[in-house]
């Protein structure tokens, strides 16, 4: 086996995850002849064709997707491994992440400036949606996500909770009403979000007394984006129930009235998931471990 032959297993990683072998180039700061020639002398040594190359895209053959999957363990082991001999070595690499809108908006971006400063050499790759993705597939490191975790293959760390407002824009509440009660939610209608997925129209949680109550309101619309449910609560088409740290500066600037206070909307669980924690590079345990810091504060 050549010498040089987890160099060309890097190469062939940073290609597959930037989907482009100029990106790749950019990443590693080489020239693209250079990568170029990488991923053949590693098909060569392997014996395998590992991409289909088009003018316009690149795809994995079926060994390219084997090979790729054990190679980022390989990659991620062997960080570990050196890492751990040498304490003086900081954390460096790459980190694939996504993150719910909402979050993304409210929590993580005011607060990464601080994560860059303390981990310089990690480059941050997000990526924001509030559909369920596949880890492995999308090659993402690790997913934050909201509320109650379906069952999954994957390492789920809860790391705390978000607290929620339910709101009204004031164009809405001078059309149709406050609502005061729970009872009164069956006169108004609501921004609605439904899973991506299971297309089912998410229920509305409230606490009375200790309890945690579950309202299906009627929809004015049904998005499946906070972004979109944010713009339409703002818009008075229905009254909206969200992350309270995101509506917060619209509550402020009285672009939303919250409502419904003497019933206030639960909170909701904030969960980590990553592969298998044998696994897990130094650069997400370090963000792992950040961000629940952030969560504890």
């Amino acid at each position: 086996m050549r010498a040089n032959i987890t160099e060309y297993m890097d190469i062939f990683v940073h290609v597959v995850e930037s989907g482009s072998f100029i990106r790749a180039a950019e990443q590693l700061q080489m020239h693209r002849p250079a990568v170029s020639k990488a991923v053949q002398l590693l098909e060569e040594e392997l014996g395998a064709k590992l991409l289909n190359r088009t003018t316009r895209k690149l795809s994995l053959t079926s060994e390219g997707e084997m090979f790729y999957q054990r190679a980022k363990v390989l990659l991620s082991e062997m960080t570990a491994l050196m890492a751990a001999y040498s304490p003086m070595t900081s954390v460096r690499g790459s980190l694939r992440l996504d993150f719910p809108l909402t979050l993304a908006h409210s929590v993580l971006i005011p607060a990464l400036d601080e994560f860059r400063t303390r981990y310089p050499d990690i480059e941050i790759v997000l990526t924001s949606s509030d559909r369920r993705i596949d880890l492995i597939t999308e090659g993402i490191d690790c997913v934050v996500r909201l509320g109650e975790l379906e069952d999954s293959s994957f390492i789920a760390r809860r790391i705390g909770k978000v607290a929620m407002v339910t709101c009204a824009a004031p164009c809405y509440i001078a059309r149709f009403g406050r609502p005061e009660t729970l009872e009164d939610l069956a006169q108004h209608k609501a921004v609605n979000f439904f899973s991506d997925r299971s297309r089912e129209v998410m229920p509305w949680k409230f606490v009375v007394n200790g309890e945690t109550i579950a309202k299906r309101l009627e929809s004015a619309i049904l998005v499946d984006n906070s972004d979109i449910l944010l713009t339409s609560g703002l818009a008075g088409i229905g009254l909206i129930q969200g992350v309270d740290a995101a509506l917060r500066p619209y509550i402020d600037s009285g672009r939303l009235v919250p409502v419904l206070t003497n019933a206030p909307s639960a909170p909701k669980a904030v969960s980590v998931l990553y592969p298998d924690k044998r696994h897990l590079s130094p650069r997400v345990s370090v963000f792992i471990d950040w961000f629940s810091e952030l969560f504890s504060r």
